[in-house]
């Protein structure tokens, strides 16, 4: 029996976009092929919760090669979209954070169901630590109401 979601998404208007893409990686470093995300609808600071999502696409640049024929959402990308949906948590709590937060690692990581294209991929995303150089958060991912994975995910502000 999966969890329950780290909070109700039927509470939630799915269709407004707070942070477009370009919103998004206005804040994170990313570019190219791993500007994941898609948007960002809903942001909690004092609940410490944010929820992005992701439009899995039938001509994303994994689908020729993960699984030809059978294409198959890589577990390494969910898992690089919580950490992106974690580093904006910690930016929107840290309005003056400008250092680069890294994947600092993952903990209590399940896949749940294989996430196929086309499709909408909601990121939830709490924050069950905040320090100076660290965040600690508990991620989902939810297509049509299903939990598709879980894992808990450590942040790091990285120096140069």
């Amino acid at each position: 029996m999966p969890p329950p979601l780290l909070f109700p998404l039927s509470d939630l208007d799915l269709t407004r976009t707070l942070w477009s893409r370009e919103q998004i990686y206005q804040r994170l470093p990313h570019r190219h092929e791993f500007q994941l995300l898609d948007g960002v609808c809903m942001v909690d600071p004092p609940a410490r919760q944010v929820l992005a999502f992701a439009n899995i696409k039938n001509d994303a640049w994994w689908v020729r090669g993960h699984v030809p024929g059978r294409p198959i959402l890589p577990g390494v990308l969910m898992l690089e979209m919580a950490a992106q949906t974690s580093a904006l948590l910690l930016k929107m709590a840290q309005t003056d954070h400008d250092e680069f937060i890294g994947f600092g690692g993952v903990d209590d990581c399940k896949f749940r169901e294989a996430v196929k294209p086309p499709a909408r991929l909601y990121l939830l995303c709490r924050a069950l630590d905040y320090r100076p150089r660290r965040i600690l958060s508990a991620t989902q991912g939810v297509i049509d109401g299903r939990l598709v994975f879980e894992a808990t995910i450590t942040g790091l502000t990285l120096r140069d």
